[in-house]
């Protein structure tokens, strides 16, 4: 959320000020804390999320705001998980959709089936002024439907959100209560507590709230059901307790599990065969924890454990449920294992040994055949948070491990000496892009000293390679032929090598697919677009960013379809590309002045349509696609704005998006990759190559800065001052000698 418009709060003092003075204007009668409370109780309600396996249920509060709208925070309902609510004279409510969301915020709005009480008046959170008084409602520790008093301290920012400090205790049970002013309006939404003082609590300012009321995101109980949740046709959780969700291939695990040790298992439900091998990426987010690879397991509490556990790899025998039923066959201290990285984990079993491998690498071979068949996936100890990536279940798994020649070997390890030397980027590793960025990443561990450079190098690396990909993704294509998916997500790529973008092409498939099981036989081109519309928009809550527009996420394709968040492009795209799997070809980008669209384009002019996927799938009239642009550029609309665009220059405006965002960041040499890409799909852009010139200069590839610098004076593009070109040029081949 933008800033509070603190010239807007301004004036509202002096009009308070000026009614305070005034014997004609009348101002709201302040109201007793006993009266607040009693007015607001009929309206309050009691949340209840179901926690994990043997915590009992999570709680907090909401209050009514509309006919069936509960307010909340989003914390208090959880993810992916049941809703319960009940009101102060006892009744049950059931939800049906979680109607708006804001995950910044920490807002969420749920609509309930049955009839409310009377709904609080909402205030408005821009005249609060510090020292003001106010009344929280709630339920602090289970005590339901509790009344304390304080007062406002101060606004303060949380990553570009602002928040109401308050000298008020929150309390778990709190989150989600009203805040009241001494009319008894609702002035903010209380969400946290100071982590170093009791008497301090922080709460949402009840403007945020009216802007999801304005433009909700809804999302269906089934569908917020399946939220993160990994597939029940391909995983079991065992010993539940621990949180395990999946997003487009990734796996994630936190909390403590249920079992002995927090122990939490995660199965794949086929079974191996007599011999098979079991692998995959591991990452923890606290060393001294425990996760890996389970496998031989009987569904119970009986199983095998490979896994890294205090930077040491344990290989594992679980035979029961408590202390006494498990045996550490080995603890191994290994260089191959690198702490708060990526690990590659593999085990080999047969019926006699159980081998075990961290990237690539043999660490352990054990005679062990107490335990065979079961089912082998993935295991969590204690309340270690891990992620994993790439599980694989079968055999001849450690053909896959890259095992370089060693030719190959002698020639990236002198590039890597080139480069400590001081050369940019030899070709030895571009043309063994995968090689060089593993073994650099290995060489920068080793040296301390040189880290920098080297993770440096690393970078530019995988830049190169993702413009490469992107070159021969494009290369000697029609527009129709490009796969608009895949170059987007090459775009998020840049910034996340890990991004897995075969994964997230298949979720564009699944959602087509999807819809298009839904469909009726006869369903027409019309039909089509509009269940598309519901799908995105009604049933998942696509919804354009309120809370953070300017967030380089916002351009990325993979973290909109993951939080259903994005700019007007990267909706538009998500909306144009499953529009094409669908078969609506006639579906195309419309590149508004600073708002991009989608426009349904039918030989037949009178059915065309525009849709603003920013606002919900909203079709536009040509009067209100007017407004728009009148409220970009000051000018009418004209046809030349309704022309179609190609995908090469999606492409291109998502990147100036990006560069845009990244520029005016606190380091702008991250825009250096987005630029990069750019270039590459469209070198002959000047602006875009003299801020390559500039940014390159400034972190220190005078190399690079040269040959732009070279390239603009030779084309001379429009724009430019080359007088300012010719006198950096100069000053970069000074420092050069």
């Amino acid at each position: 959320m933008a800033a509070i418009n603190r010239s807007a709060r301004m004036v509202r003092k002096l009009i308070i000020l000026c009614a305070l003075a005034s014997p004609f204007v009348g101002l709201a009668e302040e109201k007793s804390v006993e009266t607040i409370a009693k007015e607001t109780k009929p309206s309050l309600v009691t949340i209840t999320h179901q926690a994990r396996a043997g915590r009992g249920d999570r709680e907090g509060s909401g209050f009514v705001i509309g006919e069936g709208l509960i307010a909340t925070n989003l914390h208090v309902i959880g993810e992916a998980r049941p809703i319960g609510i009940e009101t102060s004279d006892g009744d049950k409510l059931t939800v049906t959709s979680v109607h708006a969301s804001d995950r910044k915020w920490d807002l969420a709005i749920l609509r309930v089936k049955e009839a409310t009480p009377k709904p609080l008046s909402l205030g408005d959170s821009e005249v609060l002024e510090d020292g003001m008084p106010v009344v929280a409602l709630g339920n602090p520790q289970g005590f339901r439907f509790s009344v304390v008093e304080g007062v406002i301290s101060a606004r303060r920012d949380f990553d570009g959100v602002e928040m109401i400090q308050l000298a008020i205790p929150i309390e778990p049970g709190n989150s989600g209560g009203p805040l009241l002013n001494r009319e008894g309006n609702v002035i903010g939404v209380p969400t946290m507590k100071s982590l170093t003082t009791d008497n301090i609590g922080f709460a949402m300012p009840v403007n945020a709230l009216k802007l999801l009321l304005e433009k909700p995101n809804t999302i269906p109980m089934e569908r917020w059901m399946t939220v993160g949740q990994l597939s029940p046709r391909q995983w079991t959780v065992l010993k539940n307790g621990a949180r395990w969700t999946q997003r487009a291939g990734k796996i994630t695990v936190d909390g403590l599990g249920a079992g002995f040790g927090g122990r939490s298992l995660c199965l794949r439900r086929e079974e191996p065969a007599e011999s098979y091998e079991v692998s995959v990426r591991v990452l923890l987010d606290d060393e001294p924890g425990a996760a890996g690879l389970a496998f031989a397991s009987d569904g119970k509490d009986r199983h095998y454990g490979f896994y890294p556990s205090n930077g040491k790899l344990r290989l594992t025998h679980f035979n029961g449920p408590d202390v006494f039923s498990w045996d550490i066959l080995a603890e191994i201290e290994t260089a191959h294992y690198h702490p708060g990285d990526w690990n590659h984990l593999r085990v080999a079993v047969t019926p006699t040994t159980i081998t075990g491998y961290v990237n690539g690498k043999q660490v352990v071979v054990a005679d062990h055949a107490v335990q065979r068949g079961g089912q082998a996936g993935l295991c969590q100890f204690r309340e270690t948070a891990a992620e994993f990536q790439g599980f694989m279940l079968g055999t001849g798994l450690g053909e896959a491990e890259s095992k370089p020649d060693e030719a190959s070997l002698a020639a990236v390890n002198a590039g890597i000496e080139a480069i400590l030397a001081g050369e940019v980027l030899p070709a030895a590793l571009t043309e063994r892009p995968q090689l060089g960025n593993r073994l650099l990443q290995q060489r920068a561990r080793l040296l301390e000293a040189q880290v920098e450079t080297l993770r440096l190098t690393a970078k530019r690396l995988h830049h190169r390679s993702v413009c490469q990909e992107m070159t021969a993704l494009l290369a000697g294509k029609n527009d129709e032929a490009i796969d608009l998916t895949h170059a987007g997500l090459l775009i998020a790529r840049l910034y996340d090598p890990e991004l897995e973008v075969t994964a997230y092409r298949g979720e564009f498939d699944a959602m087509a697919e999807e819809i298009r099981a839904s469909l009726p036989k006869e369903a027409d081109e019309k039909a089509t677009l509009k269940r598309l519309g519901e799908y995105l928009f009604k049933e998942l809550g696509f919804h354009g960013s309120r809370s953070d527009y300017y967030s380089r996420e916002n351009s990325f394709l993979n973290v909109v379809l993951d939080d259903r968040e994005g700019l007007p492009i990267t909706l538009s795209v998500i909306f144009i590309e499953i529009a094409h799997r669908l078969g609506l070809k006639s579906v195309v980008g419309l590149p508004l002045p600073g708002h991009f669209m989608v426009q349904y384009r039918p030989k037949d002019e009178a059915k065309r349509q525009i849709i603003d996927p920013f606002d919900g799938g909203k079709v536009l009239t040509r009067g209100e696609v007017d407004a728009v642009v009148r409220g970009v550029t000051g000018r009418a609309l004209v046809e030349a704005d309704l022309e179609p665009v190609d995908k090469r220059a999606i492409l291109v405006r998502m990147l100036r998006n990006l560069i845009g965002i990244e520029v005016g960041a606190e380091e702008a040499v991250s825009a250096l990759p987005a630029l990069d890409l750019l270039l590459t799909i469209s070198p002959e852009e000047g602006q875009a190559r003299l801020q390559r010139t500039i940014l390159r200069y400034q972190s220190r590839d005078l190399q690079g800065a040269l040959v732009d610098a070279d390239w603009i004076l030779e084309n001379a593009p429009a724009g430019v001052h080359l007088e300012r070109i010719e006198a950096l040029r100069d000053e970069i081949q000074q420092r050069l000698k």
